[in-house]
């Protein structure tokens, strides 16, 4: 099916850029002098000689008193037409009156757009016309206006909106950079559009622009500046390139495509046109004297820098000063620490024990992922608690193997879970804050984590930021500190900048990029594999990451495998053709629920009352290349989609992109460069390789694959019997004990107990960088963490036989010999013996396995840990296994006291496993039952009470509503009597 195009006036076959033209010399004719006469003689006529006539020979057309019902009742004589007549033509008199003194200002000021006066479209027309023609004789009126021959012309060119946000970007930060020009044909270029330039101003005058201030949030923008006064926004480098490093009026330089700000000055190509220009030499009257003494000292710069990039490289670099955010003294470390502030991961040893790079050196995208994998497998194992009988009840998620435990024993080393809560809590807390003060989000371009502080990058300056925010190296950075930020709690509120995602790190400084909020297009050049790599990580972050709310990510031409991380984020198209189609509907869907909302950009609508159902931004990731007919589509549809909350990720083959405003190229290398903003990182990448095993963890995980076979075994089962008592055995259902160890001295006693909790909750082994990087999550070294070890297996010591009870497996992993053990070991071996075992065939054995079994249940899991350790328990899924599995021994044991009609019994086992599971649905059923089968209605009625009374304002759950109605009927009317 043909998809429909977007008009647009340009054409796919235009040039990428074109050569300064020079400048026609503007005489003064014969025929100006007369059409600037006639012009006055009109204005006189119509300014002047109207109001004079109505009052000569009219007068007054309206009553001299209050009109009477009489009055308005009689016949309209041709005097009260005459009157109605004139009372128009006063009205039209003073509308254009009105119009000749709003484009008179205009000119007079030699810079801006006139405003429009409210409904006098033909009536400024002309009002635009007779001033131009009349200024004419001066010497810079054919620049400052439209001339004759466009009478009866749209004022569109003049007068069209700007679109929010467009085309800028944003300062970045980088160190100064000095880059060689290797280039033979980029000089040659660069040398012929100096002399272009040179011979403009040798023959004729030179046109200026003067970058207008923003109105509400929409923003003057080099694009939109090229699209008015030459055409094709698409030469908006050729505007860039003419003043890129000259100094401006506020003493700030043009270093970056598309920064520019309100009060710059702008050279311009010599075919420019348009009612806004200025030319100089010879401004004379028509322009302010310090604009003029403005555009003189500008127009020397501009000598200077086409000068200087005739002479050497410099003017090829294209790249300006930039500057990585300011940061404060970093504290001291503590010793035997490295800092991983900031999302670095501090290097275990130089050696990464064969763990994926990709994965350790994103911190972030760790942290996303692992906890995208934890829900879940948390999500599985509810599913299947609450399942069919004989599911995967207390089941252990598979244990992956190969790259697939690599990959995860990466995600745990290199995920920073506080940096990700930090940038989430810290972002929604500055949304809560500027919406309390009633003032807007600021539109952000990226953000830095610099030595565990957040720096913003605003595309304006946007005032003072809200307490503990602070400014940073000047109006367009807003910073909070590590420990201010700490401080916010979570907050119910949308996230304010949910497209942010890595690119990757420059120093200790790793870069976030607001993508939907880029004005147009972001292109990435590259070896195909490289930007797959490159496209792979953004996508996966943006699907898991934890500062984000609800948001779609469109991949196209990759990324079929990745759907698994996040299927209700990701959507994967199968072509371009697709693409626009989709995009040109949401396109069209988005800018009318802004206009209807009363919002004039996605910011403004997410801290309204709609916050957490609209506004969720879609990102776009295309890494096909694109036509050039769809280039120019996608640069349409891209040139709004800032303020629609769109944003748009293009592969290239070749670096050229039309409609780019942002370009970037992946190196082999894993460099991550954008040398017009002066940018040059360490990529982050998440090769094919990574890819695959990280897949592998959540199709593994998956909640909707059906168990094949019986629910599977324990990762370690216990000898249960009299002989196979171990030589140590920890308690960690409950209080943590130990028993058949000595006491370590008391300073590294907690540390001890701590590394040994890990290993007991890990039977298949624990990687050596994951148990340092759970103990020291903000690193260690070397020494420290082999002292460590040392010690841990000199507390566990020897078995009788001589072998150690801490070595390590074939893959370098930490394992623990079968003479340690838990009670959580003993726990599963005993369920697994009752339901699988020796408790199949024997109904007495079967009994007594699952009273042993829910006599070890002493409570939570290290109910008496301290604070602040065992925090990588937050990784694991054994908070939510623990519970189901006590869930299911106390369902086992209360059908094993009833089928002897031992109700009593039932309901006791039922009220000891909610002690441990108070929130699992299936034993409050039970517990119903059981004491159903008692007989006696006041002790139900008195249960049935008590569930209300917990349901709260939630109400009783359907399930236990239904069961309550079949076995007491009379619920309700108790629950509202107590009500």
């Amino acid at each position: 099916m043909p998809r429909r195009r977007t008009s647009s006036s340009s054409s796919s076959t235009a040039p990428r850029n074109r050569t300064p033209q020079p400048v026609r010399i503007q005489r003064r004719t014969f025929g100006d002098v007369v059409k600037a006469g006639l012009a006055l003689v009109a204005l006189l006529v119509l300014v002047v000689g109207v109001p004079g006539a109505l009052a000569v020979f009219i007068g007054w057309p309206l009553p001299r008193e209050v009109p009477s019902l009489q009055w308005l009742q009689s016949e309209i004589t041709v005097s009260t037409f005459l009157n109605i007549l004139t009372v128009v033509v006063w009205l039209a008199w003073a509308q254009f009156t009105a119009c000749v003194l709003v484009e008179v200002k205009a000119a007079l000021s030699g810079v801006g757009v006139p405003g429009r006066v409210p409904g006098a479209g033909p009536s400024q027309l002309l009002a635009r016309q007779l001033v131009a023609a009349l200024l004419l004789v001066g010497a810079t009126a054919a620049s400052l206006t439209p001339g004759l021959s466009q009478l009866g012309h749209g004022m569109e060119g003049n007068q069209k909106p700007a679109v929010a946000a467009a085309q800028q970007t944003p300062g970045l930060f980088a160190q100064q950079q000095e880059q060689a020009a290797d280039s033979a044909a980029a000089l040659a270029a660069q040398a012929s559009q100096a002399a272009a330039h040179a011979d403009a101003k040798q023959h004729g005058d030179t046109k200026y622009y003067r970058i207008q201030p923003p109105e509400g949030r929409h923003h003057d923008s080099l694009w939109e500046i090229a699209q008015r006064h030459l055409g094709d926004g698409r030469r908006y480098k050729e505007i860039y390139e003419l003043n890129k490093d000259r100094v401006q009026p506020d003493g700030s330089k043009l270093s970056e495509a598309s920064l520019i700000r309100p009060g710059w000055i702008m050279e311009m190509p010599g075919d420019a046109r348009g009612g806004d220009l200025v030319e100089v030499p010879d401004t004379g009257a028509q322009v302010s004297p310090d604009l003029q003494q403005q555009l003189h000292d500008y127009a020397k710069t501009g000598d200077q820098a086409h000068g200087s990039a005739q002479g050497g490289a410099e003017g090829v670099s294209g790249g300006g000063q930039v500057s990585v955010p300011q940061q404060r003294p970093a504290p001291a470390p503590d010793p035997g620490h490295q800092q991983r502030d900031g999302g670095d991961v501090a290097s275990d040893s130089a050696d990464s024990f064969g763990l994926p790079e990709a994965l350790l050196t994103a911190p972030l995208l760790a942290a996303g992922l692992l906890g995208a994998l934890g829900r879940r497998r948390r999500q599985a194992l509810w599913q299947s608690a609450y399942g069919a009988v004989g599911g995967r009840r207390g089941m252990q998620p598979p244990t992956p193997t190969g790259d697939a435990a690599d990959a995860q024993d990466a995600l745990l080393v290199g995920a920073d879970p506080e940096g990700v809560r930090l940038l989430d809590r810290s972002l929604r807390g500055l949304a809560t804050q500027l919406a309390a003060e009633s003032r807007a989000l600021p539109t952000v371009y990226a953000a830095w984590l610099t030595g565990g502080d957040l720096h913003l990058q605003l595309a304006q300056p946007a005032g003072r930021p809200p307490a503990p925010w602070q400014l940073g190296q000047d109006q367009t950075f807003w910073m909070l500190a590590r420990a201010d930020g700490e401080r916010y709690e979570d907050v119910d509120t949308a996230a304010p900048f949910p497209g942010l995602v890595s690119l990757g790190t420059l120093d200790d400084s790793r870069l976030l990029l607001n993508l939907e909020a880029v004005p147009g297009i972001v292109s990435l050049s590259g070896r195909e594999a490289d930007r797959a790599a490159f496209f792979a990580s953004v996508a996966a972050e943006l699907a898991t990451n934890g500062w984000s709310d609800r948001m779609t990510i469109t991949l196209v031409g990759f990324g079929e495998n990745l759907t698994p991380l996040a299927p209700s984020r990701l959507r994967h198209l199968d072509g371009i053709d697709d693409l626009i189609e989709t995009m040109e509907a949401e396109t069209r869907q988005r800018r009318g629920a802004l206009g209807a909302a009363g919002h004039d950009s996605v910011l403004t609508g997410r801290t309204g009352p709609a916050q957490h159902t609209r506004w969720a931004p879609h990102l776009v990731l295309l890494a096909a290349q694109p036509s050039a007919e769809d280039a120019v589509t996608l640069a349409e549809l891209a040139s709004d989609a800032s303020r629609l909350g769109i944003g748009y990720l293009v592969g290239t083959e070749t670096g050229e992109l039309p409609g780019a405003s942002w370009e970037m190229e992946v190196t082999p290398e894993g460099r991550l460069l954008a040398p017009l903003l002066g940018l040059e990182l360490d990529a982050q990448l998440l090769p094919l390789p990574q890819q695959r095993a990280v897949v592998e963890l959540f199709v593994e995980a998956d909640p909707e694959r059906d168990p094949q076979g019986p629910a599977p075994a324990p990762p370690f089962l216990v000898d249960i019997s009299e002989q196979g008592r171990p030589a140590v055995y920890a308690r960690l259902v409950g209080p943590y004990e130990i028993i058949g160890l000595d006491t370590p001295d008391g300073d590294r006693s907690a540390l001890l107990h701590e590394a040994l909790a890990l290993l007991l909750l890990h039977r298949e082994g624990v990687h050596p960088r994951v148990l340092s990087s759970a103990l020291w999550p903000r690193g260690v070294t070397d020494d420290v963490r082999d002292a460590l070890l040392d010690r841990l297996r000199v507390w566990l010591g020897t078995d009788p036989d001589g072998t150690p009870r801490l070595s390590a497996d074939p893959t370098g992993r930490l394992v623990l010999a079968k003479s340690v053990v838990s009670d959580l070991d003993v726990l599963r071996s005993l369920y697994h013996e009752a339901t699988q075992g020796k408790g199949v065939d024997s109904r007495v054995v079967r009994g007594r396995l699952l009273t042993d079994a829910l006599v070890l249940v002493r409570g939570p899991l290290l109910a008496d840990r301290p604070e602040g350790r065992y925090r990588w328990l937050t990784h694991e899924i054994i908070d939510a296994q623990l519970p189901l599995l006590v869930a299911d021994i106390g369902l086992a044991l209360s059908a094993f006291h009833l089928e002897k009609d031992r109700a009593e019994k039932a309901i006791e086992a039922l009220g000891a496993a909610l002690n441990s599971a108070p929130g699992d649905e299936r034993l409050w059923h039970e517990l119903l039952r059981a004491t159903h089968a008692t007989g006696d209605d006041d002790r139900l009625r008195a249960l049935a009470a008590d569930l209300v009374a917990r349901g709260g304002a939630r109400g009783v759950p359907p399930r236990t509503e239904a069961l309550l109605d079949e076995l007491l009927p009379s619920w309700r009317g108790g629950a509202t009597a107590a009500g």
